[in-house]
């Protein structure tokens, strides 16, 4: 089950963190980097001290943390969402003031395009470096 929830969440991430490569290429290949990481992924986390017992130690546990970075992933998504022109329903399909699409997020002044240059040139890097530093501190490396 671990290795199919990391293939699925690890396919979504190469097809959303590459996704100009991934329309070029098949979708063979996008599958066979998903399953390549998530068996190496596995391999990693489930040596001692580098995921399996360091949340949930009780028997049966092990990977019961799998579903903190699914959470944040998602939360992460929703606030990038609201940081777009066309806000994130956060709370669809609730209706909101009589409407079922009702946007939250910052000012309209304070956001931009999605794929535009803020996004690409600035947040992207942003981020990747911020996650790249989460992951190796996580994994103890820093």
């Amino acid at each position: 089950g671990v290795l199919v929830l990391l293939f699925v969440h690890l396919v979504l991430a190469v097809e959303g963190l590459l996704w100009r490569a991934a329309r070029m290429s098949s979708d063979v290949l996008v599958w066979l980097l998903g399953a390549t990481s998530a068996w190496i992924l596995a391999g990693v986390l489930d040596q001692p001290g580098n995921g399996a017992g360091w949340l949930f130690s009780g028997p049966g546990q092990e990977y019961l943390w799998l579903g903190l970075p699914i959470l944040l992933g998602a939360l992460v998504h929703d606030i990038g969402d609201a940081l777009t022109v066309s806000g994130c329903p956060i709370l669809w399909p609730l209706p909101v003031k009589g409407k079922r699409w009702y946007p939250v997020g910052p000012p309209k002044a304070m956001r931009f395009r999605a794929g535009s240059w803020v996004e690409l040139k600035v947040l992207m890097p942003v981020f990747m470096l911020l996650g790249g530093i989460g992951g190796a501190s996580a994994l103890g490396f820093i």
